[in-house]
């Protein structure tokens, strides 16, 4: 079904994860508006096995997004006969997850006449930077670093997306969960791995840098490894075990902490002036962390090249990015998806305009 490209409220769902979400979201000729943005979050549920249990994830979101989303009304104002079309993230994420998101964006679509869009994940990260204050002009680099996906994508003047690196083993994310663990910090180790490594010493321990082995020779320039120093975390740790009873855990974290920035910061410079770009764009749950947004700019800017830092309300799993994203799919004049369009957990973002097709992917 084409739709046309004059709507400009949209109700936006996300469930990927472990993150409940709703959004009312509108655009008008210059910005993109957040009318209202709930998360209920699940890290407390989850927290006590370490990480994600995906039965649980999809039984909480099944109990508390329709809550959510008569908050999100409440607040933004909006009926249902002033919503315009209905969002929701289809891929890719934990299958059960998503069908509690999708599940409930078809309802409310079919009960309410409104057209439906499915939504990548990736591209809601990708339009959270819309939700700054100064939004980037196209085009620009992205280093998209969370906890499932460390990506650099190239989005360009058409807003077509090329991925030009990409990590091939731990996402960063996962590697803050892991090595928190390790030093018996709480989950999620972003933030506990941040929070103690202000008072550590971000150089007393040598980490290395993981590269990606070329077959043809040499290294992939812009793609990333973290599974190397999860490792040699796991030995530093294990040796200073052998040697003391209190482990120096600030200035392990802080070590850590310092080499994945420098990783991250160095591989998407060298991408974005080989590729010819002046504006770097971090979004993602880890784009939350101080040190990194720091050490990007203060780099980047030795550069000349201009960063743009989704705010963080917004970096780690939200409903406002999948609306941002639907708004920019609605303005383009894109079909509306299918409602037998469904969910998938793995899925390329360079195939995220088959959402539209009269005939869904899956």
């Amino acid at each position: 079904m084409t739709i046309p490209s004059n709507l400009h409220t949209v109700l936006a769902l996300e469930t990927s994860c472990d993150e409940s979400a709703v959004a009312v979201m509108g655009i008008d000729s210059e910005k993109v508006h957040v009318h209202s943005n709930y998360i209920s979050s699940q890290i407390d549920e989850h927290a006590q096995w370490g990480g994600v249990v995906p039965e649980i994830a999809s039984r909480m979101h099944l109990e508390v997004l329709p809550f959510l989303v008569n908050k999100a009304l409440e607040k933004s104002g909006k009926s249902f006969n002033e919503i315009d079309a209905i969002a929701a993230t289809v891929a890719p994420g934990l299958t059960g997850s998503l069908l509690i998101g999708s599940v409930t964006g078809r309802t409310l679509s079919s009960l309410h006449g409104l057209p439906f869009l499915g939504i990548h994940h990736l591209e809601g990260h990708l339009a959270s930077v819309l939700l700054a204050e100064h939004p980037p002009d196209l085009p620009y680099l992205v280093l998209l670093v969370s906890g499932g996906h460390t990506e650099l994508i190239k989005v360009d003047i058409n807003r077509k997306y090329s991925r030009l690196g990409r990590s091939h083993d731990d996402a960063a994310g996962e590697a803050f969960d892991k090595v928190a663990r390790l030093l018996g910090l709480t989950y999620p180790g972003g933030p506990a791995i941040e929070k103690i490594a202000k008072s550590g010493n971000p150089k007393a321990f040598s980490l290395p840098k993981g590269r990606i082995s070329n077959p043809q020779g040499g290294f992939y320039p812009y793609d990333f490894s973290f599974s190397g120093l999860k490792t040699a975390m796991r030995r530093q740790i294990e040796t200073l075990k052998l040697k003391a009873d209190i482990l120096p855990v600030e200035d392990l974290a802080a070590s850590f902490e310092n080499v994945v920035a420098e990783v991250l910061v160095e591989r998407s410079l060298r991408c974005a002036l080989d590729q010819g770009l002046n504006r770097l764009i971090l979004v993602g749950g880890v784009a939350a962390n101080s040190c990194l947004r720091t050490m990007m700019s203060t780099e980047a800017s030795n550069k000349s090249i201009d960063v743009y830092i989704a705010p963080k309300a917004f970096c780690t799993d939200n409903a406002a990015m999948i609306g941002a994203a639907a708004l920019l799919r609605l303005s383009s004049g894109t079909n509306a998806s299918s409602l037998q369009l469904g969910v998938s957990a793995r899925w390329p973002l360079s195939q995220a305009d088959s959402f539209y097709n009269e005939v869904p992917p899956f």
